[in-house]
C-alpha cells in the first residue's frame, strides 16, 4: 500500500510521527465507457474554456473567483492557511465512541507508526483501548479539514473521518407516520426481531451482484448466450399486518423475504 499522507499525530505534549493508508478498496467491477457505434474508449479531456485547446495537468494551477476575478493558489498557500494542521491529527479530546450517531462516520484509515513514534504509538493504543475511549480531533487531508475520531482496532490505530453537524441535512422535509404502533402488532414484531437476532460477522456478507455480473461478462466474453433469471415476486394473500407477521414467525428463516 502506498501512504497518502505522512505526518504526526498531537497528543497532548506527545507527537507521535505517521503515515496514513486508506482502509478500504472498491469491490464493483472496473467498467470502461465506450461509443456505442464502435466500441471506441470515452476519453475525458482537460479543455481551456477560451480556446478549447486541451490543457496537461502540470499546467492546472486552483483559483477562487472573487469579484469577477480569480486569486490564484500555489500549493504553499494552503500550508500557509494553517501548517500546523497539514501536518498534524490534533488530538483535542477523548469521547465515547457509542456517543456518536452512525450519520456522521464517513471514511477509515488506517495509522502506521514510523520507527521514531512506535513506542508513543502502542501508548496511545494500549491507552485507548485500557480506557474504552477514542480521540476526537482535527487534521487537512487534500486541503480540506476534517473532524476525526482515533481508535484502536487490534494492534492498529484506525483514524475515522465524520461529519461535520453542518453536512447533514435537516429530516424536517421527510414523512413519517406518526400514529403509535398497536400493541399486538408490535408485540409480534419485537418477537420477530428476536426470532432473527445474531451476532454480527460481516464475513457472511458477500458482494454477491458483482461476483454474478463477472460470470456474465466471462460468459458473453466466450459467446454464451445468458438468460436472465426470472425474477418471481412474492405477494402476501392477506394486507393486514398481523397475518404478515404472524406468517413471518411461522416461515423459516431462510424461506423468509418480506412481502
Amino acid at each position: 500500500m502506498k501512504a497518502i499522507w505522512t505526518g504526526a499525530i498531537g497528543f497532548g505534549l506527545v507527537n507521535i510521527p505517521v503515515k496514513l493508508y486508506s482502509a478500504i478498496q472498491q469491490s464493483e467491477l472496473d467498467l470502461d465507457m465506450l461509443d456505442k457505434k464502435d466500441h471506441a474508449n470515452i476519453k475525458f479531456k482537460r479543455v481551456n474554456a477560451n480556446t478549447g485547446k486541451e490543457v496537461a495537468w502540470e499546467n492546472i494551477i486552483r483559483g477562487y473567483k472573487m469579484d469577477d476575478r480569480y486569486v490564484i493558489l500555489d500549493p504553499e498557500d494552503f500550508e500557509k492557511a494553517n501548517p500546523e494542521k497539514t501536518k498534524t491529527i490534533s488530538i483535542d479530546a477523548f469521547v465515547n465512541e457509542k456517543d456518536i450517531d452512525g450519520i456522521y462516520f464517513e471514511m477509515p484509515y488506517y495509522l502506521q507508526p514510523e520507527k521514531a513514534g512506535v513506542r508513543a504509538y502502542a501508548l496511545l493504543r494500549d491507552a485507548l483501548k485500557k480506557t474504552g475511549k477514542a480521540g476526537l480531533g482535527t487534521f487537512v487531508l487534500r486541503n480540506r479539514e476534517s473532524l476525526v475520531l482515533v481508535k484502536p482496532a487490534g494492534d492498529i490505530l484506525l483514524l475515522n473521518k465524520i461529519r461535520f453537524a453542518q453536512e447533514i441535512r435537516d429530516a424536517d422535509e421527510i414523512k413519517v407516520p406518526s400514529t403509535p404502533s398497536k400493541p399486538a402488532e408490535l408485540k409480534m414484531a419485537i418477537q420477530l426481531i428476536q426470532q432473527l437476532t445474531t451476532d454480527f460477522d460481516i464475513k457472511k456478507y458477500k458482494d454477491t451482484y458483482t461476483e454474478k455480473l463477472l460470470k456474465l461478462i466471462k460468459a458473453k466474453g466466450k459467446g454464451k448466450k445468458v438468460a436472465a433469471p426470472a425474477l418471481r415476486v412474492a405477494h402476501s394473500r392477506s394486507r393486514d399486518l398481523m397475518s404478515q407477521l404472524k406468517a413471518s414467525l411461522e416461515t423459516p428463516a431462510t424461506k423468509r423475504k418480506a412481502s
